[in-house]
Formats: structure tokens, sequence, C-alpha cells
């Protein structure tokens, strides 16, 4: 008994003492950027990351810059655009694949998947002369649609199971109660799937607001996003380290809050997509 429980221990520290080594390798990245963010460039270059005298000189000169803030704006505006279409229309889209019995239903369902793969450089220059044609370059549109393609085979898929894992049941019920098909959906569906649309919005956002191919292809001076202005630091003859890591640590903070405001509901849609009734 006493060896069993001293087994058990052992495993716990050393699952403990893994798990801290992983987050430790994940969060030291971060917390160079953030770190050297505080640094002049020539303390940047420093073997020892710690020996350093701290400064806002960095941020002051990005926030100097004029176009940083608008893209964080407009970052924000097309992020929080495509989500929402995307999870309007992934939601629907799941719904109708899930319930719907028809020819083609799994094919149709891994073409998301496969489309989703497809490298957004091979797209990119097509979706220009699109919305070139159409004068809608430069645009919060443009921009917001471009998004919306990659972000709604990725809301179909993760939503697939949360919609297939409702019992029949429950559909029947509201029936009964003289409910059609959109109040169905509306009313019973989008309600137990909340879990799994928390978790879709806040993977399409982060999807969006850290996309950079379509952002420099598509935008202008007028519609830049933050990660575009955020390479305008790299200067003409040398980066500016210091600047970069202050505008990088700026851009994390709006992912941050809005990842840690729903980590409860991620935490628990992330487990819940897997649980058939």
């Amino acid at each position: 008994m006493a060896n069993i429980r001293k087994k058990k221990t052992i495993i716990k520290w050393v699952t403990f003492t893994v798990a801290i080594i992983i987050v430790a390798i994940e969060l030291f990245p971060i917390f160079i950027i953030m770190s050297n963010g505080f640094k002049r460039d020539l303390d940047i270059r420093n073997s020892n990351p710690f020996s350093f005298k701290p400064t806002l000189y960095s941020y002051k000169k990005v926030f100097q810059k004029s176009d940083f803030l608008p893209s964080i704006k407009n970052s924000l505006i097309v992020g929080i655009s495509s989500t929402a279409i995307s999870l309007l229309v992934g939601s629907m889209a799941s719904y109708g694949i899930s319930r719907f019995r028809f020819k083609g239903r799994k094919v149709l369902s891994y073409s998301f998947l496969v489309s989703r793969m497809i490298p957004q450089i091979a797209l990119a220059v097509p979706l220009f002369m699109v919305f070139d044609s159409l004068s809608m370059t430069d645009s919060y549109i443009s921009l917001i649609l471009a998004h919306t393609s990659f972000n709604i085979p990725y809301v179909i898929w993760l939503l697939l199971p949360f919609f297939s894992s409702i019992s029949i049941s429950f559909e029947e019920a509201a029936r009964v109660d003289g409910c059609n098909r959109k109040q169905i959906f509306w009313k019973i569906f989008l309600p137990l799937t909340a879990p799994g649309l928390v978790v879709a919005a806040v993977f399409a956002f982060i999807m969006s607001w850290n996309e950079y191919i379509y952002a420099l292809v598509l935008t202008g001076n007028t519609t830049k996003t933050a990660p575009i202005s955020v390479n305008g630091f790299m200067g003409q003859y040398a980066p500016k380290w210091g600047q970069l890591a202050a505008a990088g640590t700026i851009i994390l903070i709006p992912v941050i809050i809005f990842t840690l405001t729903l980590q409860k509901y991620i935490i628990g849609g992330l487990t819940a997509g897997g649980v058939k009734e």
C-alpha cells in the first residue's frame, strides 16, 4: 500500500515538473518580447536577457507613430466583424450538416476541412484581382470577406461535434411545442452549443487578428491592420528591435484579455464537444 502511494506521488511530481517545463518553454519567448520592449537596442544584444536598465523609450516611439493606434482599431473592426459573420454562417451550416441526411454529407463536411488546408499565399493574388476589379481594395469589406473565407470552414468543422452531440429528443420536444425549424435552431440548438460557439469565436478572432498575408495584399494606408503596422518598425536599414518588441507586446494585450475573460468557457467548450448524448 505504501509503495503504491509512493509511486502515485512520484508520478504526480514528475507530471507536475514536466508541465512546469513545458509552460516555461512556451512563455519564455513572450517574456523575451515583453522585456525587450523596455530595453535599449544595445541592451537587447546583451547575452544576459535579465541584465538591463528599464526604459519607456520604445513605447513612446511606438505611440508617436501616427498609424499604429488606427491599425489596432482596424484589426478590431475586421476581427470582430469576420468572427460574427463566421459564427452566424458556420453555425447554420453545422446545424444543417448534422441534422439533415443527404447524399454527400460526409464529403461536404471533409471538403471544409480540406479547404482550410489551402495556403493563403495561393489565394492572396486571386482575391486581390477580384476585389480590385470591384474597386474594393483598401476597404474593410474586402478584408472581412477574406478573413471570413478561412474562418467559416474552421467554425463549421469545430461546431459539427457540438450539434451532433445534441439528442434528437430536444428537437422532437420543440416540435411538439409548435416550434418551426428556425425557432428550433435559435432557441434550442444555439443555447445548447454556446460553449462551442465561444471556443469558435476565440479561435476565429485570434486567427483574424494575427492574419498577415491578406492584410498585406488587400489593404493600404486606410485599413492596414496591426500586424502590418508592426512590420513597419523593421526599419529601412536595420530592425528597430525595441520598438518591434513594444509594438508586439501592445497587440498581444487585446487577445490576452479576450482569452482570459472567456477562459472557463473555452475549457468547457473544448471538453463538451466530444460528449455524446
